[in-house]
């Protein structure tokens, strides 16, 4: 069965990222210390694992060959185990076991997939299952990232006693708001790519299961040939389906709320988020729930978070991401992060996850690390820049723009939103694929746009520190029965190169709460919030801060139609007349979490 250009490079990308290459093009392990022994390995493949409801999930098992027990470390994947036999031979000859299996419904586990349904049980039982293995001592951990995370978390959630450490890297606290939805648009770029590549799988698993093309041509008649008669679409994934069924955050997605659950928790974890990655929100998040609200003491101080520029990609050897380079020591090492981890979760070594800050952040424009205590930090100062225009802010030609002084009477700035030609996405927070590459890039072209608003400060006199939690204040009315506004924030570069940093959006009949729809006036002006998650930025001096203000970024997100019809199920479109407030009392602003330097 033939898989499309696609679907193979998405495939591959997803499978090296979320099966433990992550966020570096070197995942080789730290240097052995003369003093350390290297175990050779031995691997038992193919390894059949009984779930509670008696299906079969198959796992390849590595450890060091000799006597004694070690701690066991778990990774439960959906992009096929065998994809990560490199780290698991390293884990293993430093004195673990490692396990890697299949999740339900997936490559050559047993039973139907359905992404985050039985990843609680399953990962409670295979915890509990590797536990009393023969050579294992007991303590289990698990790792890996992206939905590879989210197989951890939900394990968490269910607690199984022998499972005391998780390194969870890129990805959610919740499976509604920053993994299908944000602020109630539709992530429609990953859901759609995402769902594509699992689909291929369960494509060759429906067609004929294990059979080959050899053992299906003897069948009669002819045209019973599996890939003349494909599965239905919908049976490759319900899933997406049910998805655009539950647009509002309600029951279906509350049976896997990660947040819902954190003072339950018994698990030490080190979390590990990306400025550019979309599952940043829940990275942070996390981290701050377990750090505040973990089942005991112990756990609660056993929290740690890395912030890198990464996206949901690979990072090149150099530091690149998107087209920025970083630098060298913007490359995550995989492989060694997870034993120092381990080695101080597990084994009790005093390295310096016991002795440094809990927080590492990698602050761009400054291209640095920084240890901190917490996050968001105790010394931030929030403050607002102002939305003003004279003439008008939309597009670069505009006089639109951003300062601490708070308006007086200015005209609102005005534009049309037409879904059938929305503001292109360019990088930024995506995954996956090829078609549309995640990470910082060049946003002018979108700058000449009717329908962007721009709003700048003068190049700045002196360097300012950008790092914590970013949002958007906006005053603004439609002309539609429902809409949706979105921001972006940039650093804008002396020569005029403008780098992504955050963004984000809000469907307007979501505007109060994503649990409930609530319809819009046409004309009434009202307050919307734009939740822009986090970044860590240095803009220097002679830089300019910069906010773009329009009503899409597609695909990024889907389109809002303007017509208050579901766009899962319409097709009928219009167009908006948009209006953004910015004078005394309605004062639209950006909200920025400045350090002082």
């Amino acid at each position: 069965m033939r898989v499309n250009t696609f679907m193979k490079a998405a495939l591959a990308a997803v499978v090296l990222l979320c099966a433990g290459f992550h966020a570096s093009a070197q995942s080789s392990a730290r240097a052995a210390s003369a003093d350390e022994i290297l175990f050779e390995v031995v691997t038992q493949d193919g390894v059949r694992v009984k779930m509670r409801d008696g299906v079969e999930l198959v796992a390849d098992i590595y450890r060091p060959r000799a006597q004694g027990k070690f701690p066991v470390l778990v990774e439960r994947t959906p992009y096929d185990r065998r994809g990560e036999a490199g780290m698991a031979r390293e884990l293993a000859a430093h004195g673990y076991v490692v396990v890697l299996q299949d999740t339900r419904g997936r490559y050559e586990s047993g039973g139907e997939f359905y992404p985050f349904k039985y990843e609680g049980q399953d990962g409670y039982d295979t915890v509990e299952w590797a536990a009393a293995l023969d050579y294992a001592d007991g303590r289990v951990g698990m790792f890996g990232g992206s939905y590879v995370g989210a197989t951890q978390m939900l394990a968490a959630m269910a607690h199984p006693p022998h499972l005391l450490a998780i390194f969870p890297y890129v990805t959610a606290s919740e499976y509604y708001d920053g993994w299908t939805y944000q602020s109630g648009a539709l992530l429609q770029w990953f859901a759609s790519s995402w769902t594509s590549i699992l689909a291929e799988d369960t494509l060759r698993r429906k067609a004929g299961e294990t059979a080959r093309p050899k053992d299906w041509v003897a069948a009669l008649p002819v045209e019973s040939y599996p890939v003349l008669k494909p599965p239905a679409a919908a049976d490759l994934a319900p899933y997406f389906q049910d998805w655009l069924r539950h647009e509002r955050d309600d029951e279906y997605w509350r049976q896997w709320k990660i947040s819902d659950h954190y003072g339950e928790m018994t698990v030490k974890g080190l979390h590990g988020g990306g400025w550019h990655d979309l599952f940043l929100k829940g990275s942070i998040k996390n981290y701050m729930g377990l750090r505040e609200r973990g089942a005991t003491a112990a756990v609660r101080e056993g929290q740690r978070l890395i912030v890198g520029p990464w996206a949901h990609a690979p990072t090149s050897p150099e530091g690149k991401v998107g087209d920025v380079t970083f630098g060298k020591s913007a490359v995550l090492d995989m492989t060694g992060t997870a034993l120092r981890w381990f080695d101080y979760a597990l084994k009790g070594v005093q390295n310096e996850y016991a002795t440094a800050p809990p927080v590492s952040l990698f602050v761009m424009g400054e291209n640095v690390w920084r240890s901190e205590r917490e996050f968001p930090l105790a010394r931030t100062r929030y403050t607002k820049y102002f939305l003003h225009s004279s003439r008008g802010a939309a597009t670069a030609a505009g006089d639109g723009s951003l300062s601490t002084n708070a308006p007086g009477e200015e005209r609102p700035d005005e534009f049309v939103y037409d879904p059938a030609d929305p503001v292109p996405t360019i990088g930024g927070r995506l995954c996956c694929g090829q078609a549309l590459p995640p990470g910082p890039f060049d946003q002018r072209p979108n700058e000449g746009r009717r329908d962007v608003l721009v709003f700048s400060t003068p190049p700045l006199e002196r360097e300012t520190e950008v790092t914590g939690f970013v949002t958007v204040e906006l005053y603004a009315s439609t002309s539609a029965p429902d809409t949706d506004f979105t921001a972006m924030l940039v650093d804008v570069s002396p020569d005029g190169y403008a780098r992504f940093l955050t963004d984000g959006v809000v469907r307007a009949r979501y505007r109060d709460a994503s649990t409930r729809a609530e319809k819009l006036v046409p004309g009434r002006v009202y307050k919307y919030t734009v939740d822009l998650w986090a970044t860590s930025n240095l803009f220097r001096a002679g830089h300019r801060i910069r906010l773009y203000v329009s009503s899409s970024n597609f695909p990024r997100f889907d389109r809002n139609l303007n017509t208050g019809e579901p766009s899962s199920v319409s097709s009928r479109t219009g167009k908006a007349e948009q209006k953004v407030f910015h004078d005394a009392a309605r004062a639209s602003t950006l909200v920025l979490p400045v350090i002082p330097r």
